[in-house]
């Protein structure tokens, strides 16, 4: 390799030209860090490994994951490449997108390939109406599974989750602090285990911080889509309500539009929070305010867990819940005096 090349490695990866002369020809002296850092450097770049650098897989990993138009999913996806990678496994990805194979077919194709484990992201177990012995006939054939987002009592395997219920307390306290006083929540469907949490959180957080006993008239089900973020909004609009969380980014880009179709302001008007932080919402106008859903963590959590169980570690049921992290940005503002609902009302005339 010529010495330019050489230098943009070694400026890309803060190390010296002799640094990366010793890890390209695979000489000690190199901390393993340091290494990595060179190798992301090649890649980041764009330069082929040297055939001496390159690791043979230590086996395949299945992940199966909803769809790619939330990016929330890819974002998760590329966490888990990584840890995979760093730990010499290769990945497969399946998609689950509407009208494409179903989760059944993709996990025997992936048995077929002689895949050491298998990750589930939002699957058939987070569906309180599915049938749960799909996953059991894989944990009693001992196929290490790890299941992210959503718990089942039935499947002895490894759960990973976010902390939904605090999700939606974290969204109510900050729209409440404010001066909320008729705040909603945008959701999926009922039948989904990260929405029952949710709504556990939210009528939990509105009776301890508004008194609210009754809080169904204030919860709209809907798809987990931007228009479907935008129809539960508009619902929730028609209501009072002037502070609105929504159980995904994509959706509160909708309640946003929905907001906006009425001639509203956000957040002079309405203010909007959205659940996972998807890549890009720093970037959306306003900037949306968010609760983080920690998907790193979550990442390397699923990872070592399912390595775990491919090393010999019995599987058994257990959920480790992850903190998820309010981030404040522009798409929240102090509640206004009056309701939407009471703005768009004619006007009594006034009396003699």
């Amino acid at each position: 390799m010529n010495n330019t090349r050489l230098a943009d490695i070694a400026a890309q990866a803060g190390v010296s030209e002799a640094t990366v002369s010793r890890v390209l020809n695979g000489k000690a002296g190199v901390s393993a860090n340091t290494r990595q850092a060179v190798l992301a450097a090649l890649d980041v770049i764009g330069y082929e490994r040297p055939q001496r650098l390159r690791q043979r897989s230590n086996g395949l990993i299945g992940l199966v994951i909803p769809e790619l138009g939330n990016p929330i999913f890819p974002a998760f996806a590329q966490a888990v490449e990584k840890a995979l990678t760093q730990h010499g496994y290769t990945p497969i990805l399946c998609t689950q997108e509407p009208g494409g194979a179903p989760e059944d077919e993709f996990t025997e194709m992936l048995l077929d390939r002689g895949v050491s484990g298998i990750m589930f992201v939002s699957g058939l177990h987070a569906d309180t109406t599915a049938r749960m012995d799909r996953y059991t006939r894989l944990t009693d054939r001992g196929v290490p599974i790890v299941l992210v987002d959503g718990c089942n009592q039935a499947i002895q395997a490894p759960f990973i989750s976010p902390d939904d219920r605090l999700a939606a307390h974290l969204a109510v306290r900050h729209l409440v602090d404010l001066g909320h006083e008729r705040v909603g929540l945008a959701l999926g469907q009922r039948r989904f285990v990260p929405v029952i949490r949710k709504i556990e959180g939210f009528r939990e957080a509105m009776a301890q911080l508004l008194g609210v006993s009754d809080a169904d008239e204030l919860i709209q089900h809907s798809l987990f889509s931007v228009e479907g973020g935008q129809a539960a909004a508009s619902a929730l609009l028609d209501r009072g309500c002037t502070g609105i969380f929504c159980a995904s980014d994509l959706m509160a880009l909708g309640a946003i539009r929905a907001a906006r179709e009425r001639g509203l302001s956000v957040p002079g008007d309405v203010s909007v929070v959205g659940f996972d932080d998807s890549p890009l919402m720093a970037f959306t106008d306003p900037p949306l305010t968010t609760v983080r859903k920690p998907i790193g963590a979550m990442a390397t959590a699923a990872v070592e867990t399912l390595l775990e169980e491919i090393g010999g570690t019995p599987a058994r049921h257990v959920e480790l819940v992850y903190r998820p992290e309010l981030i404040v940005r522009g798409s929240t503002g102090s509640g206004p005096r009056v309701s939407p609902a009471d703005r768009d009302a004619p006007r009594a005339a006034s009396m003699p």
